[in-house]
C-alpha cells in the first residue's frame, strides 16, 4: 500500500530534477555538450552508486523507455513539415531499411571475428547500435542551417528507423522461436503500422477540424491521444506501433488542425519531459563500476559502428540517389546514438538472453562517449563540408483558430527569415473576398494595415476569414511566401 508521504516524496524528487534538468539545458548550451549527457549524469547521481537509490528492474524500465519514445516521436512528426523532407523521403526511407540492414550485417559479422561473440549475440549488438535517436536528430539537426535535403533525411531516418531496429531486436532476442515467415512479418508489421498511422492521423486531423471544442487546451491534448492511439492500436494489430505514431503525427502535424501553434508547443513540451525523464531514468538504471568491465568491447563495437558500418551503410542506401561525397560524410557522421539504443538492449535481457546485460552496459557507455565525440563535432563538420547555409529559408507560419459563433476563422501568420513576402504591399496580397487583414504586430508594436503598407520579415499578421474563404486566403499567403507578388504568374498555387 503506498502511502500519502511516499507519494510526496516520489513528487518532490520528481520535481526538483525536472527543475535540475530544465535549467541543465541552458548549461550544456553554455558548454557546447548534448543536454542528454546532464540527465544521464542526473541519474547516475541519483543511483546506487552516489545517492544510494537502487532501481535494477530491467521490465519497468523498457516499459517507460517505449511509452516515451512514444511521446519523442510524437513531437518529431508532428513538428516536421512535409514540405521540407518529401524531397528526401526516398533516401530518408533508405537510410532507415536498407542502411539498418547493413548496418546489423556488417557491425554483427565485425564483432563475431573480433570480439568472438556467437552470431546470435554479435547480430544483437549490431541491431541495437544501427537506430538512430530521434530525440537527439530532432534537437540538433534544426539548430544547425544544414539544407532541407539533409535535414529531411536524418529526420526520416530517426524517425522512421525505430520500427525495423525493434522488430529485429525482438526477433533476435527470440531467435530460437525463428522461423522462414520472418521475413514476411516484417514487411506486414511495417506495412500495416504505415497505414494504420495514415488512417489515424487523417481521421484524426477531419475530426479535429470539425470538432467545437469548449477549450484551446484541449485540441493539444486530443492531438496527442491520436499519436498514442496509433502506437497501440499498431501494437494491438501485431504492427509496428512506433511506425504508426510517427505516421500519424506527420500526417496531423501538416494537416490544418486548429490553434496548430498551440499544439506544437505543447507537443514540443511533452517531447522535452519524455526526454528528461528517459534518460534520468536509464543513468539510474545503470551502474557505473560495471563499465569498465565492457571499456574494451564498446569502444572496438564504437569503431566498427561509426567508422566502417554507417559510412558503408549510408554509401549503399545512397547510391541510387546520387548524393554528393560531402552530404554522404554528413551523413556517416550524424548516427546519433541516444536513449533508442540503450532501451532496445533491454529487450534481450528481459528475454534471459546469455550476455545481454554486458551488452546493455557497452552500450551505455557507447551512447556516452558517441553523444561527446560526434554530438560536440557535427557543426563543425557541417561548416567544414561547407553545408552551412546562414540564409536558410523558413516557411511562413500560420496558425488558425476558429470563431464558432461567428461562422469564421482567425489566421495568425508568423513571416520567417527568407520568406517572399518580405517587401509586398497589402495590396499585393490579392486575398479572396471573405478575408482581410486586420492587424500587423511589428517589433511589439501593433497597428491596423493600410493598402500602402508593406510587410517585413518578422511581422505577425491576423487574418479574419470566413469559413469559405479560410483555404483559399492560406494558399495564398503561402505561394506569395514561396514566390512573391508574381506567385500566380509563375505558377504557384500554394497548395
Amino acid at each position: 500500500m503506498v502511502r500519502v508521504g511516499d507519494v510526496t516524496v516520489v513528487l518532490g524528487i520528481g520535481a526538483a530534477v525536472l527543475l535540475i534538468s530544465v535549467i541543465a539545458v541552458r548549461v550544456s548550451i553554455r558548454l557546447g555538450l548534448p543536454s542528454l549527457l546532464l540527465y544521464l549524469g542526473i541519474g547516475v547521481l541519483l543511483g546506487e552508486s552516489v545517492l544510494g537509490i537502487n532501481f535494477d528492474d530491467a521490465g519497468l524500465t523498457q516499459s517507460l523507455g517505449i511509452a516515451a519514445l512514444v511521446l519523442i516521436l510524437t513531437e518529431g512528426g508532428l513538428t516536421t513539415r512535409w514540405h521540407a523532407v518529401k524531397s528526401s523521403l526516398r533516401l530518408g526511407v533508405a537510410l532507415s531499411t536498407v542502411a539498418v540492414a547493413v548496418s546489423v550485417a556488417v557491425t554483427g559479422t565485425a564483432l563475431h571475428y573480433l570480439l568472438g561473440l556467437d552470431w546470435r549475440m554479435a547480430l544483437l549488438w549490431g541491431a541495437v547500435l544501427s537506430s538512430t535517436d530521434a530525440a537527439a536528430v530532432f534537437s540538433v539537426l534544426r539548430s544547425l542551417g544544414v539544407g532541407p535535403r539533409l535535414t529531411g533525411a536524418l529526420e526520416l531516418e530517426s524517425g522512421l528507423n525505430d520500427a525495423p531496429v525493434y522488430i529485429a531486436v525482438v526477433l533476435l532476442a527470440s531467435a530460437d522461436r525463428i522461423s522462414w515467415t520472418a521475413p514476411l512479418l516484417v514487411v506486414y508489421e511495417l506495412a500495416a503500422g504505415a497505414l494504420i498511422g495514415v488512417a489515424l492521423g487523417w481521421l484524426g486531423g477531419a475530426g479535429l477540424r470539425r470538432a467545437a471544442l469548449p477549450a484551446t487546451g484541449l485540441y493539444p491534448l486530443a492531438t496527442v491521444a491520436v499519436c498514442v492511439l496509433a502506437y497501440t492500436a499498431g501494437d494491438l494489430a501485431h504492427a509496428s506501433g512506433f511506425l504508426a505514431t510517427y505516421v500519424a503525427a506527420l500526417v496531423l502535424g501538416n494537416a490544418r488542425l486548429p490553434h496548430r501553434a498551440d499544439t506544437l508547443s505543447f507537443a514540443e513540451g511533452l517531447g522535452w519531459l519524455a526526454q528528461i525523464g528517459l534518460f534520468v531514468l536509464l543513468g539510474l538504471y545503470a551502474s557505473p563500476w560495471r563499465l569498465l568491465d565492457v571499456l574494451f568491447p564498446a569502444l572496438v563495437a564504437g569503431v566498427v559502428v561509426t567508422f566502417v558500418a554507417r559510412p558503408l551503410s549510408v554509401l549503399l542506401a545512397a547510391l541510387p540517389f546520387k548524393v554528393p561525397w560531402r552530404e554522404q560524410a554528413f551523413l556517416s557522421w550524424s548516427g546519433l546514438r541516444g536513449a533508442v539504443p540503450i532501451v532496445f538492449a533491454l529487450i534481450p535481457v528481459i528475454q534471459g538472453v546469455e550476455g545481454a546485460r554486458q551488452l546493455v552496459d557497452a552500450v551505455f557507455l557507447l551512447v556516452i562517449v558517441l553523444t561527446i565525440v560526434q554530438g560536440t563535432t557535427l557543426p563543425f563538420l557541417a561548416r567544414r563540408l561547407g553545408l552551412v547555409s546562414a540564409s536558410e529559408p523558413q516557411e511562413v507560419q500560420v496558425d488558425s483558430s476558429p470563431l464558432d459563433e461567428l461562422g469564421a476563422e482567425l489566421l495568425q501568420v508568423h513571416i520567417q527569415r527568407g520568406s517572399k513576402l518580405h517587401g509586398v504591399y497589402m495590396t499585393e496580397l490579392r486575398l479572396p473576398g471573405g478575408a482581410t487583414v486586420s492587424l500587423v504586430v511589428r517589433s511589439g508594436k501593433s497597428f491596423t494595415p493600410q493598402p500602402t503598407t508593406r510587410l517585413q520579415t518578422g511581422d505577425q499578421l491576423l487574418i479574419v476569414t470566413t469559413e469559405e474563404a479560410r483555404d483559399g486566403a492560406e494558399r495564398r499567403i503561402r505561394a506569395v511566401d514561396r514566390a512573391g507578388r508574381y506567385a500566380r504568374w509563375k505558377g504557384e498555387t500554394g497548395d
